[in-house]
């Protein structure tokens, strides 16, 4: 059953401090093999990516060149896709690249009252690796929130991977790669694949980032190959928490819950209410949308584990609580929803509204619904375009600037007792005649 809890009981601090801080998830220790995989595709390059792929993934190849799917299959693959699904994915593309266009940053320049002209310019990765899981997983919409943001940001080649047991492929993600501008698809995955995106082998290019979930053996390998590579976080299970008043259907509510219940036993999902009686309402249409889901056992036990009912005296007192749990998903189903939404400091998307559940962001809102989980909602925000990009400072120092503010620096070089510092710039003061002429300048010229 679902956690009870009430803020007016007097261990509510404490039982509150409980579901922040347990933990979800499969605590399986995989981080020595797949240290063991990086080391061994490291050491034997295309020869390791065949031997992992005809393990894992029951697929042989005679070359790493035969798993990158060539233009013509990737076209009849497309040909496949019904007419309705290619719609849907077209409507999706266009929403989530109008709203990622305009995230674009403007370059930055100031020239300030010293004489120095400042500034700073953004210029994209050459190069991304998108993972997308395979199996029984089909995410096209995942596709699309990885490989548009970086196609806007101006990536040049973005290589997607994707395991494809028993060689088998899914139509619909190919069709969404196309449509999403990738450059490569390989059939390989893993943590096999995620260390030759960050370290290359005699075939395949390595990228200088990588996005994209995955389970375990994929997340813990992009937590090994960080540094050598960017990555775009470690993803945790899914989590909503839906703040909801006695003005919702119920069912509507219950529903949205189990929304993201089903991604993952170890997906959580929260109900914040000030009517105990609707709370009560909500639990019973769980247990009646349960009985009628076609594979209800993933949410069941999601719910069952995980799940929160947590009753108020006042919506206002849900603010605090918010922002310790820190959702990846924010429902305020409420009538006026902003006076509470401006309050919350942590949440990956806030989700507005009676009419606006968080499914509709999983697809075609246009938001991206890669986001951060598990509480780091603290201090991240969810993927988007300058993910893609880098910022590069540019300074520009005139004779009266350095004048203007050198010797500030030689004073504080020489406080942090780095000599050479120092004299980089009062070597120069001295040649303007604006500056004391250190006792040792270095060697004659």
């Amino acid at each position: 059953m679902p956690l009870d809890l009430h803020s007016g009981s007097p261990d509510f601090g404490d039982r509150f401090d409980g579901l922040v801080t347990r933990r979800r998830g499969v605590d399986a220790d995989v981080g020595a093999a797949v240290q063991a995989i990086i080391a061994d595709l490291r050491a034997d390059g295309d020869a390791a990516l065949l031997r992992l792929t005809a393990r894992f993934d029951r697929h042989r190849a005679e070359s790493v060149g035969d798993l990158r799917l060539s233009g013509r299959a990737i076209a009849e693959a497309c040909d496949r896709v019904p007419a309705d699904l290619k719609a849907a994915v077209d409507l999706a593309a266009d929403r989530i690249e109008a709203f990622h266009v305009r995230q674009r940053p403007a370059p930055l320049k100031v020239d300030d009252p010293a004489g120095l002209s400042l500034s700073h310019r953004w210029t994209p990765i050459q190069a991304a690796g998108i993972y997308v899981p395979g199996g029984l997983a089909r995410y096209p919409s995942t596709l699309l929130m990885n490989a548009i943001p970086a196609r806007v940001a101006g990536v040049s080649r973005i290589v997607m991977v994707s395991p494809t047991p028993d060689g088998q492929t899914d139509p619909l993600v190919l069709y969404a790669a196309a449509r999403a501008g990738v450059s490569e698809i390989w059939r390989i995955g893993g943590a096999q694949a995620v260390a030759a995106l960050a370290y290359g082998t005699e075939t395949i290019a390595p990228v200088d980032k990588i996005v994209g979930p995955g389970n375990l053996y994929v997340t813990e390998a992009k937590r090994q190959v960080f540094g050598t590579v960017g990555i775009d976080m470690i993803a945790g299970p899914s989590e909503i928490l839906v703040v909801a008043d006695a003005g919702n259907d119920p069912r509507w509510i219950a529903i949205d819950l189990l929304s993201q219940a089903e991604h993952d036993p170890a997906a959580q999902a929260i109900l914040i209410t000030d009517d105990a009686g609707f709370a009560e309402a909500v639990k019973a249409a769980v247990a009646d949308w349960l009985a009628t889901l076609s594979q209800p056992d993933v949410a069941t036990r999601s719910w069952a584990d995980h799940g929160a009912v947590i009753v108020v005296e006042d919506l206002a007192a849900a603010v605090p609580l918010i922002d310790r749990l820190a959702p990846e998903h924010l429902e305020l189903a409420l009538d006026r929803p902003e006076p509470l939404a401006d309050r919350v400091r942590n949440a990956g998307t806030i989700f507005l509204g009676r009419q606006t559940p968080e499914a509709i962001g999983d697809y075609v809102a246009g938001t991206n619904h890669v986001l951060p989980t598990a509480r780091s909602a603290r201090f991240a925000s969810g993927l988007g375009v300058t993910d893609f990009m880098k910022r590069s400072s540019v300074v520009r120092c005139d004779a009266d600037g350095l004048r203007a503010i050198g010797p500030a620096a030689v004073t504080l070089a020489h406080a942090e007792g780095l000599e050479a510092h120092a004299r980089s710039i009062a070597i120069r003061l001295d040649v303007l005649g604006d500056g004391p002429h250190p006792p040792d300048s270095g060697p004659a010229t």
